[in-house]
């Protein structure tokens, strides 16, 4: 059985009352994780999507201080952290919180992450957030894309200092 379109499922739900409206919204998010977490940042947290950015940092700051020194484990959590940041990031649509949570988990990366190991994966996962933050910029107003790419700056001579990798230089 194949689902509807959306657009389809649009005009289904307008036609349906508030009270109906509730019992469906309520019967998704019951099912699963996501969904309900969907739910809560769209009736709670909408509003004010950079206030909601301090509440994911504050959630994942304790994964960054538990972070293991054995370069293994210190990948898996930090993919761990990556995919919750990317759920938030999806439920948010938002660009400036995109840049805001990614330019955050690079600075906690150059903070808590063996940044002296030469393991590729580690590295790559940094290298593959600041990419993240240079496509995404230049489709910020003009204005945030000043202050942003300031903070872009900063990390790029962090962690030039801290990940002593030819590679990665040219990168940055």
């Amino acid at each position: 059985m194949n689902p509807a379109k959306l657009n389809d499922l649009k005009k289904e739900l307008l036609n349906l009352d508030s009270k109906a409206l509730v019992e469906i919204c309520l019967r998704v998010a019951k099912y699963k994780k996501e969904n309900k977490e969907l739910v809560n940042y769209l009736l709670f947290n909408a509003e004010e999507p950079l206030e909601y950015a301090e509440l994911v940092k504050s959630s994942l700051l304790e994964e960054f201080e538990n972070l293991s020194k054995h370069y293994y484990y210190s990948i898996k959590s930090l993919r761990k952290v990556l995919r919750a940041m990317n759920r938030h990031i999806k439920y948010t649509g938002s660009k400036e919180f995109e840049i805001e949570i990614t330019i955050w988990f690079c600075d906690n990366f150059l903070r808590y992450a063996d940044t002296k190991s030469g393991q590729k994966p580690l590295r790559a996962i940094f290298v593959r957030q600041m990419e993240r933050i240079s496509k995404v910029l230049p489709k910020l107003h003009e204005d945030l894309q000043f202050d942003y790419q300031i903070e872009l700056d900063k990390l790029q001579e962090i962690a030039a200092v801290k990940m002593k990798n030819e590679k990665l230089l040219n990168f940055l």
